[in-house]
């Protein structure tokens, strides 16, 4: 996927494209993360679909729920939720943050020669 140590710098241009569909598939995760939040407040809380987006959306930013959780079954899903979002957040984060770190990495073994 990546280039190797041998090969040259990307061009901007072609890194910059490579960053996009990182920041793409991080953004999807996120959607497809947000989606489950929602449906799971909605159906297990019975919240507004507005409420359950806004109580998945805290959760996943790591604020908290906004809403009391009253049912128990409301309670075992916040709670997998609350952990779940928290593995999406370092898994998007590294996904997001993959192109760079590889980039300054991968200009940081070059010979001086390549640069």
């Amino acid at each position: 996927m990546y280039e190797r140590h041998s090969d040259p710098l990307l061009p901007r241009r072609i890194f910059l494209l490579r960053v996009l569909k990182h920041a793409i598939a991080g953004t999807g995760v996120l959607i497809v993360s947000l989606g489950v939040g929602t449906i799971g407040y909605h159906g297990f809380e019975q919240l507004t679909w507005v409420d359950a987006i806004l109580n998945a959306s805290m959760i996943l930013g790591g604020m908290g729920p906004v809403n009391p959780i009253i049912t128990e079954g409301g309670k075992i899903f916040a709670s997998a939720y609350a952990l779940f979002s928290g593995m999406i957040f370092l898994v998007v984060a590294g996904v997001m943050m993959a192109p760079v770190a590889h980039r300054i990495l991968h200009y940081m073994h070059m010979d001086e020669g390549d640069q």
